[in-house]
């Protein structure tokens, strides 16, 4: 006898964001109930103990689906997973959004499945240029998530941290290496986040609050660096 595979109630590290809502208002938009979500996904897809008050939990967010579960059910829905899925952060769940293949990807980049799956997991990007060149293309991959999934990120964080308090000019190039960006562009874009910041302190000093307010008002400021960087990036290059 089989045994039937039962869903977990705990939340499953390993499962890409899932996004209730959007799982709400598609089943909503094909005028299904929970019932019938349960069923094709029963029928269909071999998912024997998938019931409405299952689905239901999907949609409130007290349960997240597993890959194969979220897989059933973008197919149940007629959409693709990447619908259902938050704004991806880790190479894997790039991969998933996309409904890529590891198979695929592997081959893109070649690269053995094997090392592929082992650095998915890890979440250590360790391919060279070349291969983060073909990542980028099969995942489709916009800059600063290029950036953030090849393991970019922590260091492109402390060369900004480093441009705004010290003298910019001398991170154009280092930060240009992590982020292939038109050098007009990153000079343009360090100026003004160098500015901010200094202007952000002059003017914390000048309200009274001292040395402490200014300190703490530069660590946010510093805290928000890499989203700032890629703000500016887009409102430049829009």
């Amino acid at each position: 006898m089989c045994e039937v595979r039962q869903p977990s109630a705990q939340p499953d590290p390993s499962a890409p964001p899932f996004n209730a809502p959007a799982a709400r208002r598609l089943r909503a938009a094909l005028g299904m109930g929970p019932e019938h979500v349960a069923y094709g996904m029963r029928v269909s897809y071999g998912l024997p103990y998938v019931t409405p008050d299952l689905v239901t939990a999907w949609e409130r967010g007290t349960v997240t689906p597993s890959n194969p579960e979220l897989t059933a059910l973008a197919s149940v829905l007629w959409c693709s997973p990447g619908e259902l899925i938050g704004r991806p952060r880790t190479l894997r769940e790039h991969r998933i959004a996309r409904a890529v293949a590891p198979e695929d990807v592997a081959h893109a980049i070649g690269m053995d499945l094997r090392g592929y799956l082992r650095m998915e997991a890890r979440e250590d990007w360790r391919g060279n240029e070349r291969q983060s060149a073909a990542l980028a293309r099969v995942l489709d991959l916009d800059l600063p998530d290029f950036v953030a999934v090849t393991g970019r990120e922590a260091k492109l964080a402390d060369l900004l941290h480093s441009a705004v308090t010290t003298r910019w000019q001398a991170y154009v190039r280092p930060v240009m290496k992590l982020a292939p960006l038109d050098k007009d562009v990153v000079e343009e874009v360090l100026q003004g986040l160098h500015q901010d910041y200094q202007g952000h302190m002059a003017a914390t000093l000048s309200w009274g609050g001292g040395s402490r307010s200014a300190s703490e008002s530069g660590r946010d400021f510093l805290d928000r660096i890499v989203g700032n960087f890629w703000s500016a990036v887009a409102a430049l290059t829009a």
